[in-house]
């Protein structure tokens, strides 16, 4: 080989629904990188040859998702023609797909709060990889029973949160029909020794036209009567006074009558 070529260091795999890219360091300068990814059975793929980059989308070289793979990333020149001496080599950490890619975040298609139930329906997010008509695989279709979603809900304005888990791509909960309820939603594969949790959708917000009372309970409905009832109370005493005042008055202006 030849030594005075740098290799690659701080290899990583980057990877959510098996979209998976290969990062490393130090930007070349007077020769270029090759990658080479090995599988326990497969073949050797190379991808991204000769570049100058320092990231390859190696996706399409692990469609055995199940297969535990290495990437060894090569330092050449462009002058290299020959197969027999090898080039220096940096190798990265083993990567399996199936244990490792992150879930990415479920689509919430639809949602609804009627009554006291809450109902969510997702979508299962896509994959780079391929039926043979062309139609793109789901997380779904590749994890089948591994896959569970669970949803993460609380009452708007509260802190308490409650969670469900489901294997399908609905939600049905038990909720207060006249509160408002916020939830989002995370793939998870229980079946994995790390990386359980998928990322998290976006958080997502029921509105049912609640009234004031519904939103902040019986102490509202409290000081809304103690002020009613100052406002009756007084209205009664100025009433009084008032009728107060008049017979005084007429009483005074009968006086001078009674004098004559």
């Amino acid at each position: 080989g030849n030594p005075e070529l740098p290799t690659a260091v701080n290899i990583t795999w980057s990877s959510i629904n098996f979209k998976t890219i290969l990062q490393w360091q130090p930007k070349p300068s007077g020769y270029f990188y090759t990658v080479e990814i090995h599988g326990q059975t497969s073949d050797t793929k190379k991808k991204c040859i000769l570049t100058t980059e320092t990231e390859c989308d190696v996706t399409d070289a692990l469609r055995n998702v199940r297969e535990t793979y290495t990437a060894h990333i090569l330092s050449v020149t462009s002058s290299r023609v020959d197969n027999f001496e090898e080039p220096p080599f940096a190798v990265s950490e083993k990567f399996t797909p199936y244990n490792q890619t992150v879930l990415g975040k479920p689509e919430i298609q639809n949602y609804t709060q009627k009554g006291s139930k809450l109902s969510i329906v997702l979508r299962d997010p896509l994959t780079p990889y391929t039926f043979p008509n062309g139609s793109f695989q789901s997380i779904r279709d590749i994890f089948q029973h591994d896959l569970e979603y669970k949803l993460y809900y609380w009452k708007d304005q509260s802190s308490g949160k409650k969670y469900a888990t489901t294997k399908s791509q609905k939600f049905e909960v038990s909720v207060e029909s006249t509160r408002n309820y916020c939830f989002y939603v995370q793939g998870v594969i229980p079946s994995r020794r790390e990386n359980h949790n998928g990322l998290e959708s976006m958080v997502l917000c029921t509105s049912i036209g609640t009234n004031i009372l519904d939103e902040y309970g019986a102490e509202v409905f409290i000081i809304i009567a103690v002020i009613a009832i100052a406002v009756i109370t007084l209205a009664i005493v100025l009433s009084v006074i008032l009728c107060k005042c008049k017979k005084a008055k007429a009483a005074r202006e009968k006086e001078p009558l009674n004098g004559v």
